[in-house]
Parts: C-alpha cells; structure tokens; sequence
C-alpha cells in the first residue's frame, strides 16, 4: 500500500485549485521546468511559503525497506479502542455503518466522496472499493529521510491521520509510491489541498524532497498561493 481528504480539520476536501493543469487525465504528472509561471513566495502561514523549508536532496536506494518496517498495519496509536483503518473510514466516509458491539469502531458500509476522482463510491466491508492511502508513500518516506527514524517514528508516521485519506482503491494503485513530481490526482479540483498535505506531512516529519519534486510542488500550489498548510 503506497495508502485519508475530506474534513476541513485535516484541509482535506474537494476545494482546490481550478484550472491547475499539471499531468493528464490519468493523474500522471511530468516534472515542471524551474520557474514555471504562478506564485512562488506564497502568503504567510500557505502550501506554497512552506515548500521552501523543505530540505531539498537526491532520492536514497530503496535498499532495506519493507512495509514491516513501518509497523503493525493499522495500529491503534491514539489508544482510542479502534484501529487506524477505521478511524479514517469512520472520519472520511458518510452515511456510516458500524458492527454492533464494537463500540462504533468497526465501519461495515457507508458512501465515500473520493478526493482522487470526484466521484461517489459506496463503501462495504469485505467487498470494498476503498483504500486508505498514505498522501506521502511509505516507500518515497524510506528513501527521503525515514530510514533512519526510530521504529516508533516510523510506526506514527504510517498511523498519522494527517497523512491518511480514504480514497478509490484502483486510483490508489495507479498512484503506487509516487510523489507530486510523478504523479497528481486525476481530479484537478483536490490537487492543491493534496500537494498543501503532502507538504504538511514532509515538513511534520523532516522528510526531504527531490529537486524536481520541490518544482512540481510550486508549480501546483503556484495556481492556489493561500492554499493553507493543513495542521495534524
């Protein structure tokens, strides 16, 4: 699972920056050429002024990564008696339904606005059309600075609800472990609030980004400058 966009406390939504035309139909995306037209400064507290914080280095080997090192899947960080998963289902979807004697941990249906493609997609357990997506891949986090975290760091990191979103499984697939340099969501509508978390999550946690990644990320919130920095 590369594997949460909707709630206005994450900055999730479909709000975003019309008109961005970064990647095609497919979501796919070619690295911007440096100083690609829109706003590179970015108001106070934006996406776009925190990209310029982020450190800037080549990609590491992949060498040595497994989703094992990350964790348990879907551990219950927050001790809260659900597991991750479910808590983003439970925050993500709408018209929810919960296993009785769960205590409403355990999401069984509900319908999913999804951020990737604007469509509407019905959730049910067990035959599901719905992954929980990391906004920043596990993998791209191995190679940009995870490596060297603490097993603790990294479990929290794939736990983080701030870098989770419920979203169509196929497109997820699509995506794999890309970030905003290979790829961007088929609706442009999400992609500013998608490249301002992914900015989040990587500023959060001391990831780094690539120089092509970083121009990507300017050219999208470029189009969207008070696109704010979600906070988690």
């Amino acid at each position: 699972m590369c594997a949460t966009a909707l709630t206005v406390a994450l900055g999730g939504g479909l709000a975003g920056c019309k008109g961005t035309t970064v990647g095609g139909a497919t979501g796919s995306a070619s690295p911007p050429a440096a100083g690609a037209p829109g706003d590179t400064a970015g108001a106070h507290g934006s996406a776009l002024a925190a990209v310029d914080g982020l450190a800037v280095k080549g990609r590491a080997p992949k060498t040595g990564y497994s989703r094992e090192k990350f964790g348990p899947e879907w551990a219950d960080t927050d001790h809260n008696g659900c597991d991750t998963r479910d808590d983003i289902l439970k925050r993500d979807l709408k018209k929810t339904v919960f296993r009785a004697g769960t205590k409403g941990c355990i999401v069984t249906a509900g319908v999913l606005a999804d951020p990737y493609t604007g469509t509407s997609i019905t959730y049910k357990r067990g035959a599901s059309k719905v992954d929980i997506d990391h906004s920043v891949a596990l993998s791209d986090a191995w190679q940009k600075g995870a490596q060297q975290w603490t097993a603790d760091k990294r479990r929290d990191f794939a736990n983080d609800p701030l870098n989770l979103l419920a979203v169509d499984a196929s497109t997820n697939r699509r995506k794999s472990d890309g970030d905003t340099a290979t790829w961007l969501p088929p609706n442009s509508a999400f992609r500013c609030s998608y490249v301002a978390r992914q900015v989040a999550v990587k500023k959060k946690y001391g990831l780094w980004v690539t120089a092509a990644e970083r121009d990507a990320m300017r050219k999208v919130l470029g189009g969207c400058p008070n696109q704010p920095l979600p906070a988690g």
